[in-house]
């Protein structure tokens, strides 16, 4: 059943990936131009402004001020600090656990660290040594968990999927936050979004503190920790220097290798505007910031420096050269002991006024339990707390609520327009026409197959499958299945009995399915982002959804078979199978005349389910983003005609036992 030839491409090799790296290298080729262009302190505030503006409507904006209900909820002493365990609450209910360690030398009020915790599956308390370092060093460190981390895991670890099998993978904090990205996506948010808030209230509750010199907050970590150090140095002026760790590096020497990182890391059309990760520096300036990296780091290490570079002439050109500066250690990913020296040493200079070397010491670390700031190691037992579930519920009822008049104001004509803009679906005179190639017939079972493809010059080929009955009834049916062009062509499966019945059968892999997709090499675990997570974030963070990408496949396949001279005269039916239903529901919304009637197996029926679902299955990729600002799934029924529902799923990693149809 394979068309397009060849061996099967190694790990993390194909077409679908090749074409998006080459889109994004066009567009940070436009962001290097943006950047060349910087001659002086007002281009540069300029751009800085420019720049924070769209990362912040990227990320949806941020929530209201409410009262932090912060609490002290036990003491640990070491040796030449203390520590106190608190809980706030950076929004309602939605508690963050935190421990600040404060010095026994010196006198208050101490300058102080925030400190977020990079990917540690235990927080807070895998991230001791430095908090330890800084405070024995007289700056008072404020070391907090992440969403999904330490005491703040959303994920209930006993969740199975179908198989029935415990779902291991998810208790790796990364993955954890792959299941947690579907519901903001669609939100016109991003789990980035309340990460950052939460260590933006950090410094809020930090300058509640009579200990504590407001004046004088910085903000350090390592791997996660160094991407939320740089986003909130960017975005948070009340921070006066920073050490991100094991996360600076440039957007093309990262996506060639290891890959996009979780989806936090990545921010929606962020290169369309200019933004990559070394402007997270440049929006920092003229403040100190102090790049950590590792030679044997798979984050990559020329990237580094690459990005220093962009940094050091901004601060330069800013009167600031002295200001922004590289550690680079021989050492693997992780917060190793020259990092660790490193982040003191920088925060002693720029907020203590003393540069001398520093030398770490040995410490004592606690177990995990004694750091417990919640009564049971997990804030979600508290009385009261909401979950990052209960946020995006609610958020998801007030946006139904408010597109509701605005969706029903619209003409069909301006709905489709709106589906078109917000899935990013062009029109059909916007992209040139797919040419097909025939690669051969065979026959199997009675009946004849002719291999083809579906190409376009600088885009992915779609190969496919046509299915020629014997005794033709003139019918046409386009199939397209998640799981590729071969998965319902067995003897006696659906195509061979729609085949039987006289139907002519065009079953087409969509970018990313069957032939062109890439194996969940990088993107874990498959069960909830698919097997093309990394290329889906490369495309979201471009501004593409994978929705309006293959709607736009399904258009021109149908469109280029239309146009054949021996083209169907008949009515053409849409088959979709599970990752292909949302996205040929798109396409017949957009275009209802294209199709006679609609098919959509295993499909859901509403992007409410991904919001409410524990673990979504493999939704990932059928996100658009800010979509439920717009409309849901069932707006789009209407619009396409005719659409049948077949043994429809709630998008929880089961099927619903139902079947049904809407019209």
């Amino acid at each position: 059943m394979r068309v397009l030839g060849g061996s099967v491409a190694k790990r993390g090799e194909g077409p679908l990936r090749d074409v998006l790296r080459k889109e994004s290298l066009v567009a940070l080729d436009a962001r290097r131009k943006a950047y060349e262009s910087l001659k002086n302190a007002k281009d540069i505030q300029a751009y800085q402004s420019r720049l924070r503006g769209h990362f912040i409507e990227s990320l949806g904006g941020f929530p209201e001020r409410t009262p932090l209900n912060a609490r002290v909820t036990g003491e640990l002493h070491g040796e030449g600090f203390r520590i106190e365990k608190i809980l706030y609450e950076s929004q309602p209910g939605f508690v963050v656990s935190g421990l600040l360690y404060l010095p026994l030398d010196g006198k208050a009020p101490f300058p102080a660290v925030l400190m977020p915790c990079g990917h540690s599956s235990n927080g807070k308390a895998g991230y001791q040594l430095p908090a330890m370092a800084l405070a024995t060093h007289g700056i008072a460190v404020f070391c907090f968990d992440p969403i999904g981390q330490g005491e703040r895991l959303q994920v209930r670890r006993d969740a199975k999927p179908r198989d029935g099998r415990a779902l291991n993978p998810l208790v790796d904090p990364t993955n954890e936050h792959t299941v947690l990205a579907s519901a903001p996506i669609l939100l016109g948010r991003n789990l980035a979004t309340d990460m950052i808030w939460d260590g933006m209230r950090a410094v809020d509750y930090l300058e509640t503190r009579p200990d504590i010199d407001a004046k004088r907050i910085a903000c350090a970590g390592n791997s996660g920790g160094g991407m939320m150090t740089s986003y909130l140095i960017a975005l948070e002026p009340r921070l006066v220097a920073a050490t991100p760790g094991c996360f600076v590096t440039t957007s093309a020497r990262k996506n060639e290798h290891p890959g996009p990182g979780d989806p936090e890391q990545d921010i929606f059309g962020q290169y369309t505007y200019g933004m990559d990760i070394p402007d997270y520096l440049v929006m920092a300036a003229p403040r100190p910031v102090l790049i950590l990296s590792a030679t044997r780091d798979y984050v990559p290490i020329a990237g580094a420096w690459e990005a220093f570079r962009d940094a050091k002439r901004v601060y330069t050109r800013l009167g600031y050269p002295e200001r922004i500066d590289l550690v680079e250690t021989d050492a693997p990913h992780g917060y190793s002991v020259q990092l660790r020296e490193g982040t003191v040493r920088w925060m002693r200079r720029w907020m203590e006024g003393i540069d001398e070397p520093v030398f770490e010491k040995e410490a004592h670390q606690f177990k995990n339990e004694e750091l417990h700031c919640a009564p049971e190691g997990s804030v979600l037992k508290l009385p009261g707390a909401r979950s990052y579930y209960d946020l995006n519920r609610e958020r998801a009822a007030a946006l139904a609520e408010a597109r509701k008049p605005v969706w029903n104001g619209l003409t069909d004509t301006a709905r489709r327009e709106r589906v078109r803009q917000v899935a990013g679906i062009r029109k059909g005179d916007a992209l040139a026409p797919l040419q097909i190639e025939s690669k051969g017939t065979f026959e199997r079972s009675g009946i004849r197959i002719e291999r083809l493809v579906f190409k376009r010059e600088g885009d992915v080929p779609l190969p496919g499958l046509r299915f020629i009955p014997e005794n033709p009834s003139g019918r046409i049916c386009l199939y397209v299945h998640g799981g590729g062009k071969q998965a319902d062509a067995g003897d006696g499966g659906p195509i061979s009995r729609l085949v039987s019945a006289g139907t002519e059968v065009l079953a087409v892999d969509l970018r990313g399915f069957g032939e062109t997709g890439m194996g969940a090499w990088r993107t874990k675990p498959a069960t909830v982002a698919g097997d093309n997570g990394a290329e889906f974030l490369l495309a979201y963070m471009m501004g593409k959804s994978f929705v309006g990408l293959r709607a736009e496949d399904i258009l021109s396949v149908a469109n280029a078979w239309r146009m054949r001279p021996e083209g169907p005269s008949g009515p053409v039916d849409l088959v979709a199978v599970e990752d292909a239903t949302i996205p040929a529901l798109h396409a017949a919304a957009v275009e209802p005349t294209a199709f006679s009637s609609v098919r959509l197996h295993r499909a859901i029926d509403s992007w409410q389910r991904v919001v409410v679902a524990r673990i979504p299955h493999r939704q990932l990729e059928s996100t658009i983003h800010g979509v439920l600002r717009t409309y849901d799934l069932p707006d789009l029924v209407s619009l396409a005609g005719h659409v049948e529902y077949i043994d429809p799923v709630d998008g929880e990693l089961r099927a619903s036992g139902t079947t049904g149809s809407q019209r």
